[in-house]
């Protein structure tokens, strides 16, 4: 059996989750299972569009209210804000990182979880090639990783941890 991999988030992350979960379990689900008894209670069902459709969406959200149970029993929730205290200049999961570039660009990087990896705001996984790179470092190291472009090597200029909405 395959070693299973950690997942962590941040508060943000779980707060999302939790409440696209209940809207699923509270809202959405009780509305389409009134939907289904409707289209259930007009007949042939093999030929009745509502009921097959109503069955088809039931079992989207019941797949995915399972799959935001399981992430959430499993998930190890890390504050971004209470890892400054043991991380020092150590870049860890919930760190936010400035990097320079051969060129001179700077880049600000949050190390996040899988689910809420987010390129346009500069969120990467931990577990990216980037991410797996800045791991670990400090404030001043050099990092390079192999990028679809090529080996990339990157500055830390800086390290912060803040709260990630």
């Amino acid at each position: 059996m395959a070693q299973e991999q950690r997942i962590y988030m941040t508060p943000g992350c779980a707060a999302r989750f939790r409440a696209e979960l209940k809207e699923l379990l509270y809202r959405e689900r009780p509305a389409m299972v009134e939907t289904v008894a409707w289209a259930a209670s007009n007949g042939d069902r093999s030929e009745n569009a509502d009921y097959q459709y109503g069955k088809r969406r039931l079992r989207q959200i019941d797949g995915r209210i399972r799959f935001l149970q399981k992430r959430l029993e499993a998930a190890d929730v890390v504050d971004p804000v209470s890892q400054k205290t043991v991380a020092g200049e150590r870049v860890l999961f919930g760190c936010t990182v400035t990097v320079e570039d051969e060129e001179g660009d700077e880049k600000v990087y949050s190390i996040v979880g899988v689910d809420e990896i987010e390129l346009k705001r500069g969120r990467v996984s931990w577990r990216s090639p980037l991410g797996k790179a800045l791991l670990g470092r400090k404030l001043g190291d050099v990092v390079s990783f192999k990028a679809p472009a090529g080996t990339v090597e990157l500055e830390i200029v800086d390290v912060d941890y803040k709260a990630l909405d």
